[in-house]
């Protein structure tokens, strides 16, 4: 029958998860700790575990000779052979200590030893096991509340929600359930740190993998997403199959899936855009709900410039620039948004020229081209307490600008005289929208909200 010891590591090993071996090998370093500790470090100690008896046996290594000199390393022949019949000079006699005498204190250093060892063997546990979640979805329970963040309990282990990694707004209170993406699994003094994340774009990846059997199949595809936590936020998804509708798959029968997301999201409004190959296409796609009429492309600086009808402007640029500033980062273009009114003045000579003046803004120049100032001419001929009232900038500013003006009407520069290269500048790809008949970012975005 296996002894107590034996079992106790058994179950200790069944329970906490930890390999039997490493329970062995912890409590025969536990034991030659605690002989060291008692008979000191001169020792040559071997303790190993008996698999037939289910015990620990220790032994101290010495060598036979004739005349002991050393009596913590040597043994005489006459012990020697006491002991074994066959020990010759020379030979290395293991003789076995009792480990019944090692006392209290050798004893509690041992119990320390092993108590130490368990918990780092359970931590590397607790790593191996979650270092292969990051990024995945966790569940678990709100355990503690405080300045660092909040402490999530998720079964085996404790994991950390930072508050930057928080939705703003949102309230949790201890023994709220939780899901959380894990962000990072660390190494510290400690033990395994798990930091998790519910304002990271992959949580909004993974939450939709749960919800949409098209994308866990990989039908579907999420090519980009972007947020603003507890705001709003824009995913692009491109279907593999012609009969499948990624945006219809993801939004779901009446908006079942998408408004799980939602909820998930404490009401994070979130726009499902369809990808497009044609980055003016995905542009447009991307600014949805507004009516795109125009993209101009500059390949080289990866910036377009999107032209609107008046009525559309602040649609497109939302909220405080949140729709075009996510749909920059969803398609990881640089995007300029105008309105027709304002791109048909900028092709005109004397709008262009106005902005040549140093302290004029496009708004400034707006103001001063729709009270009739549309040229450097006109500026200059205008009133200082006119310029004043359209710029809204001081005196100082205003004369200082009417200097500018007389400077550049003094230079004389004959531009159709200067030889030009045959291959002319590289210009901005214009691209018209709405008037090449593609569908507009209306019919082919769905926006869902909280609501």
């Amino acid at each position: 029958m296996a002894s107590e010891l034996k079992m106790l590591i058994d179950q200790v090993s069944r329970e906490k998860g930890i390999d039997r071996q490493t329970l062995i090998s912890t409590l025969e370093e536990a034991i030659k700790s605690a002989i060291k500790k008692k008979y000191g470090n001169r020792f040559d100690l071997d303790v190993t575990f008996n698999e037939e008896f289910g015990e620990i046996e220790a032994f101290q290594f010495k060598e036979v000779v004739e005349h002991v000199t050393d009596h913590e390393k040597e043994v005489s022949l006459e012990e020697a052979r006491a002991l074994d019949a066959e020990a010759e000079l020379g030979d290395e006699l293991g003789i076995r200590m009792s480990t019944d005498a090692l006392g209290r204190i050798a004893a509690q250093s041992a119990k320390q030893v092993i108590i130490q060892k368990m918990k780092d063997a359970e931590r590397e546990v607790v790593y191996d096991e979650y270092k292969g979640r990051k990024g995945e979805i966790i569940n678990g329970i709100v355990q503690r509340i405080d300045k660092n963040g909040i402490t999530v309990n998720i079964g085996q282990a404790e994991a950390i929600l930072p508050s930057k990694e928080q939705i703003p707004r949102e309230v949790f209170r201890q023994g709220d359930r939780i899901r959380a993406y894990v962000l990072d699994v660390k190494k510290i003094s400690k033990g395994p740190q798990i930091v998790l994340s519910r304002t990271h774009p992959h949580f909004l990846i993974q939450l939709f993998h749960s919800e949409v059997p098209e994308i866990a199949e990989g039908i579907v595809s999420i090519i980009a997403a972007n947020r603003e936590p507890g705001s709003r936020a824009k995913i692009a998804v491109v279907s593999k199959s012609p009969d499948v509708d990624p945006v219809g798959a993801c939004v779901g029968m009446k908006g079942s899936r998408v408004q799980n997301v939602v909820q998930e999201l404490r009401g994070e409004k979130i726009d499902i855009v369809p990808w497009n190959m044609d980055p003016a296409k995905f542009v447009v796609n991307a600014l949805a709900p507004a009516i795109i009429s125009k993209v101009i492309i500059d390949q080289n600086n990866r910036s377009m410039e999107v032209i609107v009808p008046d009525d559309q402007l602040s649609l497109a640029i939302g909220k405080r620039g949140q729709n075009v500033r996510l749909a920059s980062k969803l398609t990881n273009w640089r995007i300029d948004v105008n309105s027709e009114s304002r791109y048909g003045r900028k092709k005109q000579a004397g709008y262009q020229a106005l902005l040549q003046l140093p302290h004029l803004t496009n708004e400034m120049a707006d103001r001063l081209y729709e009270a009739g100032i549309t040229s450097l001419e006109d500026l200059a001929e205008a009133s200082a307490t006119e310029l004043m009232d359209l710029t809204r900038q001081s005196k100082a500013v205003v004369e200082e600008m009417k200097i500018q003006v007389q400077e550049l009407l003094s230079v004389k520069t004959d531009a159709a005289a200067e030889p030009m290269d045959e291959a002319g500048p590289v210009e901005p790809q214009e691209q018209d929208i709405l008037e090449a008949g593609e569908p507009s970012a209306e019919s082919a975005t769905e926006r869902v909200s909280g609501e």
